[in-house]
């Protein structure tokens, strides 16, 4: 079927997704799969999530159109329902039985589309013993043992923003799930199905590779004390004199090689495969990187492959050279915000529009998607 209202652009041009209102990854996904193309709708609920920054800044919500639906109200479920039977996927990102109990859960919704992929997102998963339980980001990774590997040695673990839960152990292997889900259903005999994407098993396989070191013994279990954990000096972070901070990763000798003569410590620093003075290697890299600022070790490194890099701030990144380049960065709206990720050479993708407004395009989908009943389901609107 056609794709309606945001255009036809990218590689799932066609896809219809609905997505229940909720925050964090559930939103994320959609966005993803709303910037390579899909006519996602949002499903909104009078009167707001509850929680979240202002919609008019929210970005997961660009390249979607909004409605208005009280899922508690008589006739709710119902029009929900009729989305779905026009839908290609859900979303949903409510706790285990939530959705069910509201009159939309996956029995419901295969019921009235049996090709419908139904994708659900939690912290802890559908079953076992903390399904019920709240949680947000902090706590999915800490238990899945991926928390206990970032950070230095005799410190806290680092919290990475919500970066390696909500969104990498998330988001994206939701997404990975529905469309694969999404192949299967459309291929002969394909039905649909419910795909159960839960952050602490995307964060779990997340450290495959680790887990394979662990037990190859090449691996310590304890914080920075390991080749890609910050452990190793010369794959870590340190301090400029202006309190700035380089990258620093030249693992391969040969990169390595350029790194140390570029830093001007060719000379003095010991072998670097001897792990009993690494502390003394540390030292001596850190030693040098205080005596220039950031700027200056840029230049010195620019053009070379001694692995090192700036550490540049939110706001400076979209300025630099090579991304501006790409424009991996792009401004729509007056909000500089990552271009959609990643790129075809056949169906390119963009932003295309703004943050959803709750409510905005209620009327617009009610006809697109020819739903009536939306028009009736939503009072609330912004636009």
């Amino acid at each position: 079927m056609a794709t309606t209202g945001l255009g036809s652009q990218g590689p799932l041009a066609g896809v219809r997704v609905v997505e229940l209102a909720g925050i964090g990854p559930g939103p994320f996904a959609a966005m993803l799969l709303a910037d390579l193309g899909a006519d996602v709708v949002r499903v909104d609920r009078p009167g707001g999530a509850g929680l979240g920054i202002d919609p008019a800044y929210d970005l997961t919500n660009r390249n979607k159109r909004s409605v208005l639906v009280d899922l508690k109200a008589d006739g709710g479920a119902d029009t929900v329902l009729d989305l779905v039977e026009r839908a290609d996927v859900l979303i949903e990102g409510y706790r285990p039985g939530v959705a069910e109990r509201l009159g939309v859960g996956p029995d419901a919704c295969l019921k009235r589309n049996p090709r419908l992929v139904y994708g659900r997102m939690t912290g802890w998963g559908q079953d076992g013993p903390l399904a019920e339980r709240a949680g947000h980001d902090i706590a999915y990774i800490a238990l899945t043992g991926t928390l206990s590997m970032i950070g230095r040695p005799g410190e806290p673990p680092t919290v990475p923003a919500n970066l390696v839960g909500d969104y990498a152990g998330g988001s994206l292997y939701l997404v990975v799930g529905v469309l694969a889900a999404l192949q299967h259903a459309r291929t002969p005999g394909g039905t649909g199905q419910v795909v159960d994407a839960a952050i602490v098993d995307g964060a779990a396989h997340l450290a495959t590779m680790i887990h394979g070191m662990l037990a190859a013994g090449s691996w310590q279990d304890r914080r920075g004390s390991n080749l890609l954990d910050g452990g190793c000096p010369f794959y870590g972070i340190y301090e400029t004199s202006d309190g700035l901070h380089m990258a620093v990763g030249p693992l391969e000798q040969r990169f390595y090689e350029q790194f140390v003569t570029l830093l001007g410590i060719a000379d003095e620093v010991p072998d670097r495969n001897d792990l009993s003075r690494w502390e003394e290697l540390r030292t001596v890299v850190a030693g040098r990187f205080r005596t220039r600022t950031r700027a200056e070790w840029t230049e010195v490194f620019e053009g070379t492959d001694a692995c090192v890099a700036p550490v540049l701030s939110l706001r400076e990144a979209p300025h630099h050279p090579h991304l501006a380049a790409r424009s991996t960065f792009v401004e729509h709206g007056g909000l500089t915000q990552p271009a959609p990720a990643p790129r075809f050479s056949v169906t390119p993708v963009s932003v295309r529009g703004g943050p959803a407004l709750p409510g905005a395009d209620t009327q617009d989908v009610a006809a697109d998607w020819d739903v009536p009943g939306l028009s009736t389901t939503g009072k609330e609107t912004t636009g």
